[in-house]
This record gives C-alpha cells, sequence and structure tokens, in this order.
C-alpha cells in the first residue's frame, strides 16, 4: 500500500538516508524509491566512491562517511540500517538521539542485552525502531496468517521452519563472530523463527533446546543448528539453521504447520483442513514473485514504517518482536553450549 495524500494535500515524504550499499540495500533503495511516501536523501558508508556510485544510482541527493555527520542533519528523518550486526545496536541509538526513525535489518542487534537498549532508547526518544523481519510482508505468509487465524487449521501442535543455504555460504563479516554475533543461527534461523512466530500470532517463548555446530566452513560461528521452541501457547516449533547444506526441506522462512484439524505449508504454499467430504484442500495462486526474496516484501515493509511514523499503525515488528527472536538466539546459543533446555 503507498502512502496517499490527504484531502489537505500532498503529504511531504518521509526523507531516508541508508547505511550501507550492500546487497540487501538495493532491494531497501528499490522500496524507498518507489514509495510516495518516501524520499531516499543519502547514503552512510565508509568509502566515498562506493557512496557516490549508489547514490547516483538510486537518486539519493547526499552521502556521509561518518555516522555524526548523518546524525546531525535535519534534513533526514529516517534511517535504514544495513550495516554489519554488531554495529546495528550502536548506530541505531545514535540516530535515535538524534530524533531520527530506524529501520534496522534482521538480525535486531548481537544478542538480547543489545536488543534491550535498543528498546529502551526509542521509547526514550519517542521514535519508530521497526525490525527488518520482513517475511512478515509477504503475501503468501500473510494469507496462511489469516487461514490460521479464523481457526481452520485448529489448534497448532508442531511446526517445522527452515532458514538454510543449499550449496552456498557467506563469507566476509557474516563468518566474523565479532560483527556478526553468530553464525547460520542469527543469519538464517532468525528467518525461520521470527515467521513461525508470526504465523502463530505472535506468541511468547517458554523454553529452548539447541544444538549448534560448525561443519563446513573454517570459522569460529556455527554452520549447522537445530532448535526446539517450545511456545506459550503448547506449540512446539523445529527449527533449522544451516549454511552449505548439501539438502533442504524448504526454501528461506518455507514453515510447516500441523494443526489438529489440517495442515499447511508456506512455500510452497498450500493447505488443507476438514475431513471426508467437508476436506478443503487448496493451492492458491498469487502473483509470480521475481526471486524468492521478492522485492514486494521490501516494498510492504516499508509501507508499514512510513505508516507507523505518520502514526497511522502500530509498528510490527517493532522492538518487541526484534529482541524476542534475539532472546530465543541467546537461548539457543547457551543451551548448545551446555546441553540443557534453557527457559526464557
Amino acid at each position: 500500500m503507498r502512502d496517499q495524500a490527504t484531502e489537505r494535500g500532498p503529504v511531504t515524504p518521509i526523507r531516508v538516508a541508508i547505511v550501507g550499499y550492500g546487497y540487501i540495500a538495493d532491494y531497501h533503495a528499490r522500496a524507498i524509491r518507489g514509495n510516495i511516501g518516501t524520499r531516499l536523501h543519502g547514503v552512510l558508508g565508509r568509502n566515498a566512491e562506493a557512496c557516490t556510485a549508489f547514490a547516483t544510482r538510486y537518486g539519493a541527493q547526499r552521502t556521509y562517511t561518518d555516522p555524526n555527520t548523518l546524525a546531525q542533519d535535519p534534513e533526514v528523518d529516517a534511517l535504514l540500517i544495513a550495516w554489519p550486526n554488531a554495529l546495528h545496536a550502536p548506530i541505531a541509538e545514535m540516530m535515535m538521539a538524534a530524533g531520527k526513525h530506524v529501520l534496522v535489518e534482521k538480525p535486531m542487534a548481537i544478542n538480547g542485552a543489545q536488543a534491550r537498549s535498543m528498546e529502551r532508547a526509542a521509547t526514550r526518544h519517542g521514535v519508530q525502531l521497526m525490525v527488518g523481519h520482513m517475511w512478515r510482508f509477504d503475501r503468501e505468509a500473510q494469507a496462511l496468517r489469516a487461514l490460521i487465524k479464523k481457526g481452520h487449521l485448529g489448534d497448532i501442535v508442531k511446526t517445522k521452519g527452515y532458514g538454510i543455504h543449499t550449496e552456498w555460504g557467506p563469507s566476509g563479516w557474516f563468518t566474523d563472530a565479532k560483527l556478526a554475533g553468530g553464525g547460520a543461527l542469527i543469519d538464517m534461523g532468525v528467518h525461520a523463527i521470527d515467521t513461525v512466530r508470526y504465523l502463530l500470532g505472535d506468541p511468547e517463548p517458554e523454553s529452548v533446546f539447541a544444538r549448534l555446530s560448525t561443519r563446513h566452513g573454517d570459522y569460529s560461528v556455527d554452520d549447522e543448528g537445530v532448535l526446539i521452541i517450545t511456545w506459550k501457547n503448547a506449540t512446539v516449533s523445529i527449527i533449522e539453521s544451516g549454511w552449505w547444506q548439501t539438502h533442504s526441506d524448504g526454501a528461506e522462512a518455507s514453515t510447516q504447520l500441523f494443526g489438529t484439524k489440517g495442515y499447511a505449508r508456506l512455500f510452497p504454499t498450500s493447505w488443507w483442513y476438514g475431513k471426508g467430504e467437508d476436506k478443503v484442500s487448496e493451492t492458491p495462486c498469487f502473483p509470480p514473485r521475481e526471486e524468492h526474496c521478492d522485492q514486494h516484501i521490501y516494498d510492504g515493509q516499508i509501507s508499514a514504517f512510513v505508516e507507523a511514523i505518520r502514526g497511522r499503525k502500530a509498528l510490527k515488528p517493532g522492538p518487541v518482536e526484534g529482541r524476542i527472536v534475539m532472546d530465543i538466539c541467546d537461548a539457543a546459543y547457551q543451551s548448545s553450549e551446555s546441553g540443557q533446555v534453557v527457559r526464557l
């Protein structure tokens, strides 16, 4: 949904700056450029030449190499942070202290403590803090959430979700524990965790049991992982994370849900419920995807950010949703090290 003009005339666009110019920043820049309620004002990065190239590609007016300069720019209303995980909290808190709204890429931070600090900062400075768990804006995920909300599947007994790269894995800062905070779990597993939580109606986690290991690369972070999350609504979720896997039972954020009245799956998306002649079985038709992580997801995310800034809708996923995912990751690392179930 695009931001619309009001009866009083056109809405002044929210001026957004992007922190970073890597792969994911292109998706965000296209979303900002395509929304009538936003304008890409600037780009922050360490490499001035790369910043200029990115700004030119998307029509941004300014470039910055110093975060302080960006924080002090009165012409910037909001920030989108797409830098390494360890920089999310310090940059976000600096910008929120300057009165700017923030949309931070997932994961929210490198641990729950940082996430809580960011949450407090957003409240203290009276700004919006959105966390980029973008699968909540996927049209197929939203259709499945609506089906579950109607009760067609009954009580959801268990789920299986996937955050896995097959025959591929990242390099650079993603494999540096100091910059990333972890490995495949914090990179890919968070997609599966937040997606199933969204589909279930955002239940609170009760406990986590996990086994994480490094099997495929020469680095100190995890690239194999299995989690068992028990939610306070009694649903149990199995989450698989990984890089360089030989096989995955589903694409990123793919989720299976087993209910007392039926079964549903996200990616490929289908469901059935009921019994006998009353059984309903559907494989709904959705608009074609240009790629799995389709641009429409990021477009929807920016629209939701704008709606929250303008006070039209409550922000979700906000700091609470981001912090809960971080708490689950913290518990998973603790459980894997201790061999024990960790209660939250």
